[in-house]
């Protein structure tokens, strides 16, 4: 039955399980679902996130605009070198002004990427540099880290506040809490937190995460969004007592929230959804631009199982930069825009057409059929 995400919300937040874990493909919806439920949990209020109404807060959230925080200030200008700045809220000050877990963020941080790569925050906490300390005396020039990395460290900031928060409610009698802003948190909103990170830094976030989650002894619920099967099936299989979903999204703008038995293959059989999804949106001829992040994401499947090193490497061979470029314009260009526009009649065709070549060229697809 189709729903709004505002109803998949409110289902979420009466469902009776610790652990929600929820799949969806890349443009379905997971970041709009998230701000929904904060919407719903914990509506922002006038005056913005001052330390004071820290206490008020029932929901902890990571998401993309969680990301949004932390932004480069590269100074190309005076050629200074680069830093991260940090726009404060309210999570962001009690953690690094209130809380000074700048250690506890450096020592995840270094956990993720190199004992060697360093963040020195600023005095007043507005923004952190990065080198590579050397163990000596000498400078070490400050760093551009990359976006793999940069999403490693926002995570890390996330993370020492839910260290925290899982701490503090662990506790049972309030009295003995060494602080009492948590008391009211009721929900951990986690949205797709491994953007840029590859297979190794993914996996060990998913264990490292499902060990946070083991460990909380009170109340809290969490929901775990994610567009990556292999972060899904890590989470799947590590944690106990959870309910696992797949979010699709309709063509007139409704979803669904479809509750799955097992990981990503054996529930949902990702790369046949995927397959099913492209060729019924070609038969009813309503191709939409985020089909191409779903036929991009079912090239990288095939090209994983087929051991190619690259996905574009199965486009047809005398147009494979051709075709290549036209997949990654368009599926990125729907990661960053919610409305999504029609492709043209030409666009569509090129749909029909690597998909097309796909089946025909691969005959473990008839197989995979047959199986499924």
């Amino acid at each position: 039955m189709s729903q709004t995400l505002e109803e998949i919300a409110q289902k979420l937040r009466y469902a009776d399980k610790k652990v929600q874990l929820i799949y969806a493909f890349n443009g379905t919806g997971k970041t709009r679902l998230s701000r929904a439920f904060k919407q719903l949990i914990d509506p922002k209020v006038e005056g913005g996130d001052a330390p004071s109404e820290l206490a008020d807060k029932k929901m902890l959230y990571y998401s993309a605009f969680t990301e949004d925080l932390f932004y480069w200030d590269n100074d190309l200008g005076l050629d200074a070198e680069p830093k991260l700045k940090i726009q404060p809220n309210a999570f962001t000050k009690w953690v690094l002004e209130e809380q000074g877990q700048d250690q506890s963020i450096t020592t995840t941080f270094q956990r993720y990427t190199s004992d060697k790569l360093t963040p020195h925050f600023s005095a007043d906490f507005s923004s952190v540099s990065f080198s590579f300390e050397r163990g000596n005396d000498q400078h070490e020039p400050h760093i551009k880290i990359s976006k793999g990395e940069e999403s490693n460290f926002i995570w890390s900031v996330f993370n020492a506040l839910l260290e925290q928060v899982i701490a503090e409610l662990n506790i049972a009698e309030v009295a003995l809490r060494s602080t009492d802003v948590f008391n009211n948190m009721s929900y951990v909103f986690v949205d797709d937190p491994v953007s840029s990170l590859d297979e190794n830094h993914l996996i060990e976030l998913a264990v490292n995460l499902a060990g946070l989650i083991k460990s909380s002894e009170s109340s809290l619920k969490f929901i775990i969004t994610t567009h990556s099967p292999l972060f899904y099936n890590v989470l799947f299989n590590e944690l106990g007592s959870k309910i696992c979903y797949m979010l699709e999204r309709f063509e007139e703008g409704t979803f669904a929230l479809t509750e799955k038995n097992g990981d990503s293959n054996k529930s949902f059989s990702y790369h046949l959804h995927l397959l099913h999804t492209l060729e019924q949106a070609i038969a009813d001829n309503k191709i939409e631009r985020y089909h191409f992040t779903l036929l991009r994401n079912l090239y990288e499947k095939t090209s994983s199982f087929l051991g190619h090193p690259k996905w574009s490497n199965l486009l047809p061979d005398d147009k494979q930069l051709y075709y290549s470029r036209i997949i990654n314009f368009t599926s990125h260009s729907t990661l960053s825009n919610e409305a999504v526009a029609q492709p043209t009649s030409a666009e569509s065709a090129t749909v029909k057409l690597l998909l097309d070549h796909l089946k025909s060229s691969h005959g473990f697809w008839q197989q995979e059929e047959q199986n499924g």
